[in-house]
Order: C-alpha cells, then sequence, then structure tokens
C-alpha cells in the first residue's frame, strides 16, 4: 500500500529532508543532524511537520456523550477554546490510543476535534461511527486528517515567533485572546500568512511553543512564515523522551504491549466519576494499583539503552523491557523508559538494561528526565 504523504512532501524533498515511514505515512525524520534540530528546539525555536496525527471533528446535540463515553477524562469539563488529554480504552481498560481533545472555539461549526496519533485516524473514526449507531446518539463524526496539515512551532522563543508571525499579518482580529497571552492547554482561532489555523498552546517536546492545525492548501505558507530550525521525527523523539511523553505503539501498543492508564503513568487522564468504556475495569486496578509501572531511567555506565533491550535486577533476571530510549542530547547522559514490577520503581532503585546482551548498570528514576 502507497504510503500516505503530507502536503509538503515536495517541499521537505526539496530542502533535503530524510524521511522514514511512520504510521503508514512518509513524514521527515531529519533536515539536517538531530543534535541540530535538538538543540534548536531547547534553545531557541524549531518547527516541525507533524501533519501525520489525525484530525477528526464530532458535532451534533449528542458530541459530548459519544466523546465522553469513549475517552477516559471528563470531556465536560472543558470550555470552548480549552484542550484535554485522555486516553482510549477498551473494555478492558487497555490502552487503544491516547490523544488530545478540543473543545472548539464557537466561531467554529464543528463542536470537537480531536487528534488520534499517526495511523490510528481510520480505526477511531470507525470506532466512533460504529458506538455512535450502537447507542443511538446524534452526532456527526468527520474525519479531516487528509483536509488538515498541522505544524508545532516549540522552544523557547517559539510563542513570540508564531504571535509575530501572526500579528504581522493583522490576522488576529477574531481570536479570543492574543497568541502570546493564550494559556497552556487553551486553543483560540488565528492567522498567519492570510490562512486561518487554530493554534494550541500545547506540544510533545517539554517545551513552550503551539500547534496549529491549517487547511491542507495553506501549509507552504504557513510553513514558510516561520523562519526558525526545521525539525523531523529523529529530534521530535529525542525531545518528547526527555520531557517523558509516552509515545503510542512504542511505549504501549494494545496488541504487543497491552498496558492500562495507571501502569503508563497517565492516571491523571482519567476520570472515575465518568462512564466509559473501560470504566469499570480500570476502577479495579485504581484502588490496589498496577503491579507494573512505566518508569525513568538512567544508565550509569556506556551504553545507549534501545526499544526492546532487556531490564534486569541486580541477578540478572529479567523484569522489564525497555520501550524508549537515547543518549540524551541535552544530558549527554543514557536515559530511557520501560514496565518494572513495582517493588522496582521507585527512583533511585538499581537495576541493569542488557545492551547488545552486556548487562550496563542503571537506576530508576522519576521522569520527565528534563525540567523546564
Amino acid at each position: 500500500m502507497a504510503l500516505r504523504e503530507p502536503p509538503l512532501a515536495a517541499a521537505h524533498d526539496a530542502r533535503g529532508a530524510q524521511t522514514t515511514e511512520f504510521g503508514g505515512w512518509a513524514m521527515p525524520v531529519e533536515f539536517d543532524s538531530i543534535r541540530t534540530e535538538h538543540e534548536s528546539v531547547r534553545e531557541s525555536a524549531g518547527k516541525f511537520d507533524v501533519s501525520h496525527m489525525g484530525e477528526i471533528e464530532v458535532s451534533g446535540p449528542d458530541a459530548a456523550e459519544l466523546l465522553g463515553r469513549l475517552t477516559t477524562n471528563d470531556v465536560s469539563a472543558p470550555d470552548p477554546g480549552n484542550a484535554q488529554y485522555a486516553m482510549i480504552t477498551d473494555t478492558e481498560g487497555t490502552i487503544l490510543d491516547d490523544t488530545v481533545i478540543y473543545r472548539l472555539p464557537e466561531t467554529h461549526d464543528a463542536d470537537f476535534l480531536f487528534v488520534p496519533n499517526a495511523g490510528h485516524d481510520e480505526e477511531m473514526e470507525d470506532r466512533w461511527t460504529t458506538h455512535r449507531d450502537e447507542w443511538e446518539l446524534d452526532a456527526t463524526v468527520d474525519n479531516r486528517t487528509e483536509e488538515y496539515a498541522m505544524f508545532a512551532v516549540q522552544g523557547p522563543d517559539a510563542v513570540e515567533l508564531v504571535a509575530s508571525a501572526a500579528d504581522d499579518a493583522n490576522a488576529t482580529a477574531d481570536a479570543d485572546e492574543p497568541l502570546a497571552d493564550l494559556g497552556r492547554f487553551s486553543a483560540t482561532d488565528a492567522t498567519v500568512a492570510d490562512v486561518d489555523c487554530l493554534a494550541a498552546r500545547t506540544g510533545y517536546t517539554g517545551e513552550d511553543g503551539l500547534e496549529l492545525i491549517v487547511p491542507w492548501d495553506g501549509a507552504e505558507a504557513v510553513w514558510e512564515a516561520f523562519d526558525c530550525q526545521p525539525c523531523g521525527l529523529g529530534a521530535r523523539d529525542t525531545l518528547r523522551i526527555e520531557a517523558g511523553f509516552l509515545l503510542s505503539g512504542q511505549d504501549f501498543h494494545h496488541e504487543e504491549n497491552p498496558r492500562n492508564p495507571f501502569e503508563a503513568d497517565v492516571g491523571f487522564a482519567v476520570d472515575l466519576d465518568t462512564e466509559f468504556v473501560g470504566r469499570d475495569a480500570l476502577a479495579q486496578v485504581a484502588e490496589p494499583g498496577p503491579d507494573e509501572r512505566f518508569v525513568g531511567f538512567e544508565l550509569e555506565t556506556r551504553g545507549v539503552p534501545r526499544h526492546g533491550y532487556d531490564i534486569t535486577d541486580s541477578e540478572g533476571t529479567t523484569i522489564g523491557t525497555v520501550t524508549s530510549g537515547t543518549m540524551s542530547p541535552t544530558l549527554s547522559t543514557p536515559v530511557g523508559m520501560g514496565y518494572v514490577p513495582t517493588e522496582y520503581a521507585e527512583p533511585g532503585t538499581a537495576v541493569s538494561v542488557r545492551v547488545r546482551g552486556e548487562p550496563k548498570e542503571a537506576r530508576t528514576r522519576a521522569l520527565p528526565f528534563l525540567e523546564r
């Protein structure tokens, strides 16, 4: 099957980007070097094309009820113009995906927009429409993934950079508040390079910044409006590991590594006072707590932990598996994440990671690795 391509595929190719397959999409993985791109985000600003992320709009009288029954958080809590992080679980409480739900500003025709991970949009569209019909709810589900591009501008200078680009176009006249004053997990209308966008104070790098959802035919104009380092998925991965963020399909996978939100350390995104698919199963886990937990660790000897490596106790018995790992460009130390039995989860616990067959001493530590 042919890979899906973002609207800027030709522009990225002309810029010399290397591409990779991710979630069924051909996406830029590196423009210059992972370190250069990573450091730009930590020190100033970088821009990412994340158009492989899904965008599904939900509207109608029962839109909130449909979203509320299919996600773990209290979808009634956000006001228009606010966003919320939530998990999507099955009846066993196993994570199918994680998502950000936007309660759209009242200027929009749709009520909600949620963002599944790359390659999950069609699965989630089917899940939403199937349950809507089964529950006889009055809601419209519209998969807009191939109508919207999505960009992330991240770094200490990112908000000012985006706000300046919007101001240059005299573009925030219809916005509820200036972009520079937008609160964390808030979203508003903005116009950049004469293109109307939804701008949100969200991100996936641990830095301040904005994410913009942009009409497909306006993507190039908006992308070119930001004069900063273009970044690929390689730097996005090292940045999100330093921030301790989960990656769908790698840090949890419904079939290959089934996990519930309490194991994955995202119990804050579960509201057991609401009714949703998987709620009863998760209530059974919440009180005693999970048997295993998602933790960070730092190697104390030379080596780089990678996905799939064994985590062992001091006697060499395998107790877990590395789900993500890298040599941290900012901290200059090898770090990783994975699941271990709860008795090993306390920060500072001595463990080992088997790197290419050789045990490497490590210690668990609290996430994130990098406080910003």
